[in-house]
């Protein structure tokens, strides 16, 4: 199949116009492409998918039962995004994160936003991600989201919606740069035509990040990464940031609290541990404050960090921003804190705690996805156009029962990437990730993880439910 033949199809295409009319930016990609042809396209396939296999770029998969460890999915043909849409991007997340910390600092202080009208208190004090312990809380610098992976997603029209926020421990930057290293040894000829903007800086920029966190005085503060173990879905990413840093990667049984500090077990005897660079979820971080049939945490470990003598990134009590109804109130947060206008749309959200709009939900679940509000990973949410009338029904009963928990929202047409599929090009649907880091600064990784669905005509896009990766180019002249 000649690359030119490829159909863009009735949606908005990352790489072309039209049919036989690449997008300017991606015109030398393009070439390249045609000048190999596809046998050997699909030779350079699969030597990328076997690059990955020896290096170890896992995920694992729960609803299977078995632990299942899998090499992610990847597909060589990249998504470009030239640098001018690029730095709206940048600017509209950046604008995002600065509001998201304020409102964090906000409603676990004064609550001057639940006071003022602008969110209704029992929704966030109903989020199963605010946390009761961390009202009072004071984290180093004053910053909560240190690590934030915020989907984006594009229309039929190009147009471009936050689709979620994640930043309690937003998982997939280890295969943003794991991809990067394929492609660049796949396609060596266009990254030395084509200005590719680097990624290669986020480890650094990371440990910038969390060094910001500890103590001015420390001459030589400690860093770990404190993962749940090998039995989780991300740990491959926790192990290969750790070694990236060249900090230690240690788990709840390493930990112990000491003196009145976090320590480490280490073949010397304890040493104080300053920053963790947290991928365990909230509840599980300290049984005597949260949990208590916790195994992964260390116990006393808020009593330590409430006192200002370790700096966990991100801050506990961050997920009650991840939370898909709180999501909805983000343009009024951006209104609120910074007195201006939100750069980067969401995407228009019916909340089915309020009784009009629960009931056109109810009447429309064939044309809407509805959403679980603390759910993650294409878990518990129904695509209607897709859905049987048994699903509908199944939605429709959990939805009355407790309509705090779901929102819904209209079926849009994301956008594709043409990809590989059995030997022939075809548009899959992508969604983007980008990474932002808060420290001294706000810094966003620039392209981001796309993830895209490999299965024909499917809008889910996560590894857990069939999908995989492509590497993200932003372009400059």
């Amino acid at each position: 199949m000649n690359f030119y033949d490829y159909e863009p199809g009735d949606f908005y295409d990352e790489l072309f116009e039209a049919k036989g009319q690449p997008r300017p930016d991606a015109v030398p990609l393009i070439e390249r492409i045609h000048t190999l042809g596809m046998e050997e396209v699909i030779r350079r396939q699969q030597a990328a998918q076997v690059a990955l296999f020896k290096m170890g770029v896992t995920f694992n998969v729960y609803s299977e039962g078995r632990g299942a460890e899998r090499i992610m999915p990847f597909d060589i043909i990249p998504r470009i995004i030239s640098a001018d849409e690029w730095m709206i991007l940048e600017k509209g997340l950046k604008q995002r994160i600065a509001a998201l910390n304020l409102f964090l600092a906000d409603v676990y202080g004064d609550q001057k936003i639940l006071k003022d009208g602008i969110i209704p208190s029992e929704i966030v004090f109903s989020a199963s991600g605010f946390l009761k312990p961390c009202i009072g809380l004071q984290p180093p610098k004053g910053i909560w989201c240190h690590i934030t992976g915020t989907d984006l997603v594009r229309d039929r029209a190009g147009q471009w919606y936050v689709l979620e926020d994640n930043l309690r421990c937003p998982s997939g930057v280890s295969y943003v740069l794991e991809n990067r290293r394929v492609m660049k040894n796949t396609f060596p000829v266009v990254f030395d035509t084509m200005k590719i903007q680097p990624v290669e800086e986020y480890a650094s920029y990371l440990l910038e990040t969390l060094l910001n966190l500890a103590p001015d005085n420390l001459p030589d503060p400690t860093v770990v990464v404190l993962t749940p173990g090998i039995y989780n879905s991300a740990y491959f990413e926790h192990s290969f940031l750790a070694q990236q840093m060249g900090v230690e990667l240690v788990e709840g049984r390493d930990l112990v609290i000491a003196d009145g500090y976090l320590q480490m077990r280490t073949t010397k005897g304890l040493q104080r541990v300053d920053v963790i660079y947290r991928r365990i979820d909230d509840d599980f971080i300290d049984p005597k404050a949260f949990r208590a049939d916790s195994l992964l945490g260390v116990p006393g470990l808020m009593d330590v960090y409430r006192a200002g003598k370790v700096a966990i990134a991100n801050a506990l009590g961050t997920g009650v921003a991840d939370d898909k109804v709180i999501y909805s109130y983000v343009p009024d947060m951006i209104r609120y804190y910074l007195s201006e206008q939100p750069i980067l749309a969401n995407v228009p959200t019916y909340l089915c705690w309020e009784p009009k709009q629960l009931s056109h939900v109810l009447e429309n679940l064939d044309t809407l996805v509805v959403k679980a509000a603390n759910e993650s990973g294409g878990y518990g949410m129904l695509i209607g156009p897709h859905s049987t009338p048994e699903q509908r029904e199944d939605f429709a009963q959990r939805i009355k029962a407790s309509p705090r928990n779901y929102i819904a929202q209209p079926t849009l047409c994301l956008s594709r990437v043409p990809t590989l599929l059995e030997g022939q090009f075809e548009g899959c649907h992508v969604d983007l990730r980008p990474y932002i880091l808060y420290g001294k600064d706000i810094y966003v990784n620039p392209g981001g993880l796309t993830r895209v669905a490999l299965r024909r005509g499917s809008l889910v896009v996560n590894s857990s439910q069939g999908g995989g990766s492509k590497d993200t180019w932003v372009v400059y002249k």
